[in-house]
């Protein structure tokens, strides 16, 4: 296989997730599709290497398009919606305390407390924790926990995906209800719709910035990538100072630079380069299921399946819970801590691909997107970026 049937391949399947996803209207995700078809592909006749021999591996498929995206992801929130998520945050903290805690007193008894150890980080968030607790399993030689730990990270999102799509439907759904009634107004400065051109232009209330907005004849792709990549250059150094992960960082220098006037607000897409990137982004995501054998597989999926179950009826008892307590709808209190099974950008596909399928209107579809999009966003960073690599490095001395 070529470098060009590669490519294409990758992209044929990836659009067959998207339009079953579409034709759906997102009851089967696209991601969830994708994911499969993946799979199904590398255990026939993908090379394991096809995403690289695509154009599509590191570093583009990697940091430097996850460094973009997530700078995108503050471009398109502000600082008033990110401190409204701290409820977010603490429905988060709770589904995760659930999950640890009903795995720890159920599954110990069940599958043994090596494959709950290696499994439960992995399961909390992402590819760190993954890593981190295969290498600590290996290095005490206990090889199996080690395979279920990246069996874990590859396999969680096939129980996340269609969960999240679900939940996410249902309080769109009641979010329409009371927009199109109008007891709920979009929260955006104003907006005005174009009816030649028929599209929606937002256009938020005149207010001064620091920096002043570069005149529309020098706006170009080149420019908006340049600034966005030294918002990214500058999120990687304060990483290495402060400790943080530095996709952390990206998001607040996202967020923080937009309001300053430095970034533009939705930038990729001034730049006409989200959806390309988001597509690599994707692609390289699915190649991590490139390790996933069907041997892999059938070696760990009894402790797997339980610790998922367990753990998910964990988290969605405490996440409901405190949201209740928080005054947040069960619908979105268990969609946001179930963004510690894929993280980003995931959560931003599913939200988008839900907002698609039940907005009718541009301007439905702005509600929608401001509604849910920021809760989600911040769910993803807490448990993925955040909390799983504190819950690994815990674990990691208790093999």
């Amino acid at each position: 296989m070529n470098n060009i049937l590669a490519l294409f391949t990758v992209a044929v399947v990836y659009y067959i997730g998207e339009f079953i996803g579409t034709k759906t209207k997102a009851w089967i995700p696209s991601v969830f599709v994708t994911a499969i078809l993946f799979l199904i592909g590398y255990w026939t006749f993908f090379p394991k290497d096809i995403v690289v021999l695509a154009g599509l591996g590191a570093p583009l498929g990697g940091l430097l398009v996850i460094m973009l995206c997530i700078t995108h992801m503050g471009t398109i929130i502000s600082i008033k919606q990110l401190l409204q998520q701290w409820k977010v945050i603490v429905i988060t903290l709770a589904g995760l305390v659930g999950m640890v805690a009903a795995c720890w007193v159920i599954c110990i008894p069940l599958v043994g407390k090596e494959y709950v150890i290696a499994g439960l980080p992995p399961l909390t968030g992402g590819i760190v924790a993954a890593t981190m607790m295969n290498q600590a399993a290996l290095e005490k030689g206990l090889t199996s926990a080690a395979v279920l730990a990246i069996a874990m990270y590859v396999c969680q999102g096939f129980a996340g995906y269609p969960l999240t799509a679900v939940m996410l439907k249902k309080e769109g759904r009641k979010l329409l209800a009371a927009f199109r009634s109008g007891d709920a107004v979009s929260e955006s400065a104003a907006t005005a719709v174009d009816e030649s051109a028929g599209n929606l232009q937002v256009k938020e209330k005149e207010r001064k910035k620091l920096i002043p907005p570069v005149p529309q004849k020098y706006m170009t792709t080149g420019l908006i990538i340049a600034k966005m990549t030294a918002s990214a250059f500058l999120a990687n150094k304060l990483s290495v100072l402060t400790g943080l992960n530095q996709a952390v960082w990206a998001l607040i220098l996202g967020i923080i630079l937009t309001e300053i006037g430095f970034l533009d607000k939705d930038s990729l897409n001034k730049a006409n380069s989200y959806g390309f990137l988001m597509f690599v982004l994707m692609v390289y995501v699915f190649s991590g299921l490139k390790d996933a054998t069907p041997q892999i597989l059938m070696e760990a999926a009894g402790p797997l399946v339980t610790i998922i179950i367990i753990g998910v009826a964990g988290m969605a008892v405490t996440s409901i819970l405190a949201g209740k307590a928080l005054g947040i709808s069960w619908n979105m209190a268990f969609a946001v801590s179930l963004t510690a099974l894929y993280g980003f950008p995931p959560n931003y596909i599913l939200t988008e691909e839900c907002v698609k399928a039940l907005a009718e209107t541009p301007q439905e579809h702005e509600f929608l997107m401001n509604k849910l999009l920021p809760m989600m966003i911040v769910g993803g960073f807490i448990t993925v970026t955040i909390t799983s690599v504190i819950v690994a490095g815990l674990f990691v001395n208790m093999l």
